[in-house]
């Protein structure tokens, strides 16, 4: 699990190097009709951690809870919060509840209604793929490549 940690405690600090002196208008410039501008890019992984953290703490605070999952239109959860300046993408301070956490607690867990029993080590995993793909699609945006 540490290697895991160690993986989501970097990401905050790939945006900041990936958008550093960048222009507003450069970070919001899709790179075609049908892919993220990075500035959305970054706004949906910010929200993505929010809504990860409200799942590790309900895994951590009910037996075996039914988690929230969003439908087709979650890619739209960033929207909102797109019009002003990015700021602080991430805040790396977030993981450290999941650095005090017991290997009793890693295996507890959640339903998905989609894919079943997943532990908290699984939600870690699956966070990590999720910011790598976008870390990639961030760096294809700024290219101009979709």
């Amino acid at each position: 699990m540490e290697t895991r940690l160690r993986r989501l405690e970097q990401t905050p600090g790939e945006l900041e190097r990936a958008i550093a002196g960048k222009a507003d208008g450069e970070l919001g410039r899709r790179p075609d009709a049908h892919n993220w501008s990075a500035k959305e890019i970054v706004c949906h992984l910010r929200d993505v951690e929010e809504l990860f953290q409200i799942r590790f703490h309900t895994v951590l605070a009910l037996d075996e809870p039914h988690i929230l999952v969003l439908g087709a239109g979650a890619d739209d959860l960033a929207a909102w919060r797109i019009g002003g300046p990015i700021g602080h993408p991430l805040d790396p301070e977030r993981w450290a509840l999941l650095q005090s956490l017991s290997p009793g607690e890693w295996q507890r867990g959640g339903i998905h209604l989609r894919r079943g029993r997943l532990t908290l080590e699984d939600w870690v995993a699956s966070l990590m793929s999720h910011d790598d793909n976008h870390l990639d699609q961030l760096h294809r945006a700024l290219d101009g490549r979709p």
